[in-house]
């Protein structure tokens, strides 16, 4: 066997390469490959520039996955010194984590909300570094991250705050990270400098397609909408005018908000945009929930399940509860290295 010195096998990658291909289904992807590019030539495709654009899209992706696993092959039968079947474990590792990405919007976009819990202030200013935590992971990640609500604390921090997030697989690797996120550490805001305990809650939805959002059907009865004036930053309209937009809807009690936008539709689109997604979710749910219930299991999701705890003091460690993974640099954790922990997350998936 070959073995080098950080003890990654040539033989070992070739197993891992083989189940990949397995998972991935890979004969069938090429088989796919051919049939949309099959499509791409038929003189009717581009006459619906949105749907072809789709397709191109998806193609793209999925020679992209073809080539990657080809390329692997060719470098393993190949001589490899200790630097070059690194760099191979790597491309290889991040395939695997691409293989564990297979839901229906798992390459989509995310919408992240953060809400502050129990703490007050403290809270409050947790959740702002927590907003800080997933805007540097995003850059990170060379995704855009746009702000489209935000609702300051009354002395720090802030209430609430929803991103959106686009990039490849954003919600795929995002979507872990939702529950309740908890902080210890000497509190900046007392003059005794006590230990605090916060609570932070994040939600992560997907960006839904239009088909999609066409499947969730909202009537105008079931909703309540409000305007009101935004009481965060913005530009000449907002604070001055009714922009902010707040709805309900009625059969669910689901209340979403926007006030980022200069005017009022804009708001109003977003909060559909938002209200539609969460719909979304309630559905999946549901539908786990009786799969859990089929199999004679079901756990409750709620507020009082914690995901992860950051410890600032007595000592420093950040620790997913569900996986056990943890890191004891917390500061670089909260700088938006969060590739461990969502490793980790998608492996107990």
């Amino acid at each position: 066997m070959t073995v080098m010195n950080d003890e990654i096998s040539i033989e070992q990658l070739e197993d891992r390469l083989k189940l990949l291909e397995k998972n991935l289904n890979l004969e069938e992807k090429k088989a796919k490959v051919a049939n949309l590019q099959q499509q791409s030539m038929q003189p009717e495709f581009w006459q619906n520039h949105v749907k072809a654009a789709e397709v191109m899209q998806e193609l793209a992706d999925i020679q992209e996955e073809v080539e990657a696993i080809e390329e692997l092959k060719n470098n393993l039968s190949s001589g490899l010194d200790q630097v070059e079947l690194k760099k191979v474990e790597e491309k290889l590792a991040k395939l695997e984590t691409n293989a564990y990405l297979s839901g229906k919007y798992d390459k989509a976009g995310a919408i992240l909300s953060i809400h502050a819990g129990q703490g007050g202030t403290e809270a409050c200013d947790w959740s702002q570094i927590l907003f800080r935590m997933y805007i540097k992971y995003a850059e990170n990640k060379g995704w855009k991250a746009a702000v489209l609500d935000e609702r300051p604390g009354e002395e720090a921090g802030i209430k609430s705050a929803v991103l959106e997030i686009k990039g490849r697989f954003a919600y795929g690797l995002l979507k872990y990270e939702k529950g309740v996120h908890r902080l210890v550490r000497l509190s900046p805001f007392n003059a005794d400098s006590l230990r605090q305990t916060s609570f932070s809650l994040v939600e992560v939805l997907p960006i839904l397609e239009e088909e999609a959002e066409a499947d969730i059907q909202i009537r105008e009865d079931e909703l309540e909408f409000e305007s009101y004036r935004s009481s965060g930053h913005g530009g000449q309209n907002v604070n001055k005018v009714s922009t902010a937009v707040r709805l309900k809807h009625k059969p669910t009690g689901l209340v979403v908000e926007s006030q980022s936008q200069r005017y009022q539709e804009q708001n109003r689109k977003i909060a559909m945009q938002i209200l539609k997604s969460k719909l979304w979710e309630i559905k999946q749910q549901e539908q786990e929930a009786q799969r859990q219930q089929i199999k004679g299991k079901h756990k409750v999701v709620g507020w009082g399940n914690q995901i992860r705890s950051y410890v600032l003091h007595p000592y420093k460690l950040v620790k997913d509860l569900r996986t056990g993974y943890e890191e004891h640099n917390p500061e670089a954790v909260l700088d938006g290295n969060l590739e461990g922990f969502i490793q980790s997350g998608l492996k107990n998936l």
